[in-house]
């Protein structure tokens, strides 16, 4: 089957053929590699991977969050997120402090120096975003925006809900 323009139909969307789906899951994994590619090159001059590059984000979008609700938004191990949390308190980036409520809780903040890293890395994917966003126009974002929240599962969106409504 072809790509031509009856793929671009919403009817047609619903009957997509393996190979149209393999073609999108390749596009996502070379999207991926895209949107990635720039903070890579950043966090490795640092030592650090996308874990590191995932928490900061996080912890960026709600300061004073903490280590268990971290856990819960990563999907990660409490021994993956540790050596990660770790390896950012001890290089000044994020510093913990104890709950006042709950002194077992430990709650998590971009120092100056965190901040400066997690906007370097947000600057270049804003920057790859916009530029393909301008490109593809706005009904071509709401689409890619509905694909990828109906791609998520109930945990995962729950999570995702809350961040939007930190910004709206």
């Amino acid at each position: 089957m072809s790509d031509g323009p009856q793929a671009q139909t919403g009817q047609s969307l619903l009957f997509l053929t393996d190979e149209q789906l393999r073609k999108g899951i390749e596009a996502m994994f070379f999207a991926y590699r895209g949107f990635t590619a720039d903070p890579d090159r950043i966090l490795a001059e640092k030592s650090y991977g996308r874990a590191h590059h995932r928490a900061i984000h996080f912890i960026h979008r709600s300061p004073g969050t903490t280590v268990n609700n971290l856990l819960s938004i990563l999907g990660v191990t409490k021994q993956s997120l540790n050596r990660v949390l770790r390896t950012l308190i001890e290089d000044g980036l994020v510093a913990s402090t104890v709950g006042q409520k709950d002194k077992r809780e430990r709650h998590l903040h971009l120092t100056a120096k965190g901040a400066e890293l997690e906007r370097a890395l947000s600057d270049a994917q804003r920057d790859r975003m916009r530029a393909a966003y301008r490109k593809v126009g706005p009904d071509a974002v709401a689409g890619f925006r509905q694909v990828l929240e109906a791609m998520m599962d109930d945990q995962t969106r729950h999570h995702f809900e809350a961040m939007k409504e930190r910004t709206e």
